[in-house]
């Protein structure tokens, strides 16, 4: 029997029994499916979180108040105690070191904003300057907060997108006041739209000096300190030059966390791909439930094709043909379950980017070979015994049951 006569019998098989072989072809689908969906879903993660902190800026160091228990950063750490405060002093200081280009001081908190008859709650970052150059965002309208000493900034705000367009309905909004509090400032800027970041929506964020937002919240510590290295070559000696100033300024304490965004960037990217390999894995064993299904109705198949193999093989196809044909099925079947699974994987992640958009829901292509691959594995594998049983019928028996 030729190859094209084998595969011509595996196909005419299959359509002999559409209800059969649709279970079958399902079973591969969404374990096919499954697979595509959920790595799309992890490594969309990856990418997002990877994506927001790549948004922050360049060459980024960050300095936070405490120590962490450990050298390294993980998210559990992130939250830190310290017994000194970080403070603008601690801050200005830094912008002296030779390694560093920008400095930017940054302490937050919630407040209420009263403009133009409408009252709302907003989140106010209290920073100087140099703040919208590390973060490389554009001005819509005016500039971004002036030039001046961190520890006496003027009474001024800049405002994101997002609240113009509910406070001022989208009107120009320079020159306008603000109350913020107990503080009358005066609009001198409105960010254009950047969207969210690192749960922090900044189209709805009010920027004032550090001064103001300290007076604000009556407090002298500042949340974070924001650096750029010169070049991407010097972040480690502005980790080092940094750890050591603040440990000579704070009384010989090491009280604070420097971090680099390279650093973070890697924890995350680890993390995010083991959980991505994680769920894969899960997702993965419905392929092998799939493979064990294409198994069982093969083994029918065998039973319901008895007399037709003792025929075959009273007409001289040899036991290697039979194996062969059945295999072919069995191939068959997993090839078309795994095209319609990825079909269908494909079209959920799609569906997920559209609900989602700011989530990049694609599968990557390891994930998507992996998927083909085990499914057309598990069927093949699991394909060998009913190709075995059906090569080893005798054909005189086989007839006779016919």
């Amino acid at each position: 029997m030729r190859h094209a006569d084998v595969l011509r019998f595996a196909r005419d098989a299959a359509a002999g029994y559409p209800l059969r072989t649709s279970l079958s072809v399902l079973a591969m689908a969404i374990g096919v499916a499954a697979v595509v969906v959920l790595t799309a879903l992890g490594d969309g993660a990856r990418r997002y979180v990877i994506e927001q902190f790549s948004s922050l800026g360049s060459n980024l160091v960050i300095v936070l108040p405490g120590r962490s228990a450990t050298g390294g950063f993980s998210p559990a750490n992130a939250m830190t105690t310290t017994p000194r405060d970080l403070t603008v002093d601690d801050a200005f200081a830094l912008t002296r070191l030779p390694s560093v280009r920008r400095v930017a001081p940054l302490t937050a908190g919630n407040s209420e904003i009263n403009a133009n008859g409408r009252l709302r709650e907003v989140v106010v970052a209290g920073t100087a300057a140099s703040y919208i150059d590390i973060r490389s965002f554009k001005m819509a309208q005016g500039h971004f907060l002036p030039e001046a000493d961190w520890n006496r900034g003027a009474p001024v705000a800049v405002i994101g997108s997002k609240l113009q367009e509910e406070i001022f309905a989208g009107r120009p909004a320079v020159g306008e006041l603000i109350r913020l509090g107990d503080r009358r400032l005066r609009i001198v800027g409105v960010l254009k739209s950047v969207g969210q970041g690192l749960g922090m929506n900044t189209d709805e964020v009010v920027f004032v000096p550090v001064s103001v937002a300290q007076s604000l919240f009556n407090t002298n510590t500042l949340f974070r300190v924001l650096i750029e290295a010169r070049s991407r070559d010097e972040i480690e000696a502005v980790k080092r030059e940094v750890a050591a100033m603040l440990k000579t300024r704070h009384g010989g304490e090491e009280d604070i966390t420097v971090i680099t965004q390279d650093a973070v960037l890697a924890t995350f990217d680890k993390l995010l791909r083991a959980l991505t390999a994680a769920v894969a894995g899960i997702a993965a064993i419905s392929l092998a439930v799939a493979g064990i299904l294409v198994m069982n109705v093969m083994l029918v198949a065998v039973t319901q094709r008895t007399a037709e193999i003792g025929l075959l093989k009273a007409l001289g196809a040899r036991a290697a043909t039979i194996r062969n044909a059945f295999m072919a099925e069995a191939a068959m079947l997993s090839l078309v379950g795994a095209i319609t699974g990825y079909g269908l994987g494909l079209f959920g992640a799609l569906v997920l980017r559209q609900m989602y958009p700011v989530f990049p829901a694609y599968p990557p292509d390891w994930a998507v070979v992996a998927a083909l691959g085990t499914a057309l594995g598990t069927g093949m594998l699991f394909g060998i015994m009913p190709a075995r049983r059906a090569a080893r019928l005798d054909p005189v028996q086989a007839l006779m049951k016919h």
